[in-house]
């Protein structure tokens, strides 16, 4: 990729910029750290880096099965994105926090994705990535889970790390337009093979993979899989690390500029579900510590575009088929619903129920090996798996048969 700009880049710096939320609402911001605030910043910013080489690690083999010269040169992309994205939060530590911010460096890369010794600090991170339709829902929906975090930083009162947030905004929306075409091919495939072979019951599974395309339902589960991991990014629904960041100025909302309030929530209350007497009820909270619920609720809204043009792909080809979002407390590691089991519409199970069914709702050994069964690579140019549908439209326009990846033999 020798047109791909690597560096320390920033968007352009704001005039008079001032913090937007918090104590500090109205102050100007901060081109250095402030010292009451230096251990909380760094948190962040270590929390931050920690994901960037760790999604790297996760993904370092599909290369070995992409199912196009046109999805090896996206992955190519995202991966060296990634790596910047690294570069630009360790960056901030070098420059802004001394020698514990170059001892946090070192850290990040130390551990390692899985690692059973040093893992990467949060789950969804360590969790693998065996095949390319787990790396289309990763981009989906856990680098939305980067996105969001990112705006909320780049809300910051720290400026530097508010301009460096920005700049990464701009290249995640890549990521995510690749998990939502990259499932949206998949489906696109899947019901055109249906269609051709005569098979009006999506929930067929066996014929359906004996045409070599992914069933739907698979699918739905790799859905919830990679939904509910992404989830958990967003720790508990209720948390005071949340509010104490927001009232120093450090941490904002998704698009806390265009929220109509006072920026400082001190009264403000915000609906968050929890588990009262075994039931998911809504219960208001301060909007403080509920910032962490709104900001998943936020994410929720922005995954369900996704699933209107998947349905829309599966609702064209004439099948009676939704994928769906599960329900907040399904398979949830994290926050209020932890230590209970239900299923993806919501119902609370026992352990037993759980046991016997879980694997109707998420990928089972046997499915993972269907899906690794069809990742056999195509370089060939202009060509595709037999699993996915070519793109709508190339990069940068590129026609059909353009050679993204010039691979020597």
């Amino acid at each position: 990729m020798p047109e791909y700009r690597w560096g320390i880049l920033l968007a352009p710096q704001e005039e008079n910029r001032v913090i937007p939320f918090g104590e500090h609402y109205g102050d100007p911001a901060w081109q250095e750290v402030p010292g009451e605030h230096r251990a909380m910043l760094r948190r962040l910013i270590v929390i931050q880096g920690d994901t960037e080489p760790a999604s790297v690690e996760q993904q370092r083999h599909l290369g070995k099965t992409a199912p196009s010269l046109y999805d090896l040169r996206n992955l190519f992309q995202v991966n060296v994105e990634e790596g910047r994205h690294l570069w630009a939060m360790v960056y901030l530590l070098q420059k802004y926090f001394g020698r514990d911010g170059r001892e946090e460096a070192d850290e990040l890369l130390r551990r390692r994705s899985g690692d059973a010794d040093s893992p990467r600090m949060l789950g969804a991170f360590n969790e693998k990535t065996p095949d390319w339709l787990s790396f289309f829902m990763f981009t989906y929906f856990t680098d939305r889970d980067g996105k969001m975090q990112l705006h909320s930083l780049a809300q910051s009162g720290f400026d530097p790390l508010s301009r460096t947030c920005r700049f990464m905004l701009t290249e995640e929306a890549h990521h995510m337009f690749v998990g939502e075409t990259g499932i949206s091919r998949v489906v696109q495939r899947t019901c055109e093979a249906m269609k051709d072979a005569g098979i009006s019951d999506p929930s067929g599974i066996a014929k359906v993979r004996a045409l070599g395309v992914i069933d739907l339902p698979t699918i739905q589960k790799k859905l919830n899989l990679h939904y509910s991991l992404s989830l958990d990014l967003f720790g508990s629904e209720v948390s005071t690390n949340a509010a104490n960041a927001f009232n120093a100025g450090v941490k904002g909302r998704y698009r806390e500029t265009q929220i109509d309030d006072d920026h400082r929530l001190q009264n403000s209350t915000y609906p968050v579900l929890k588990l009262v007497n075994g039931e998911i009820k809504r219960v208001d909270e301060p909007a403080l510590t509920a910032l962490n619920m709104r900001l998943r609720d936020d994410y929720t809204q922005d995954c369900a575009k996704g699933l209107l043009r998947w349905n829309k792909i599966i609702s064209l080809a004439g099948y009676d088929f939704k994928l769906a979002l599960p329900n907040v407390a399904f398979h949830r590691e994290i926050g209020e619903f932890k230590d209970v089991h239900a299923t993806p519409d919501g119902m609370l199970i026992d352990d037993a129920t759980w046991n016997k069914r879980e694997g109707e709702w998420l990928p089972s050994v046997d499915d993972g090996d269907f899906i690794s069964s069809l990742m056999t690579p195509v370089t060939e140019i202009g060509s595709y798996a037999t699993w996915i549908s070519p793109p709508k439209v190339g990069i940068d326009n590129k026609p059909g048969d353009f050679e993204y990846v010039k691979i020597e033999t």
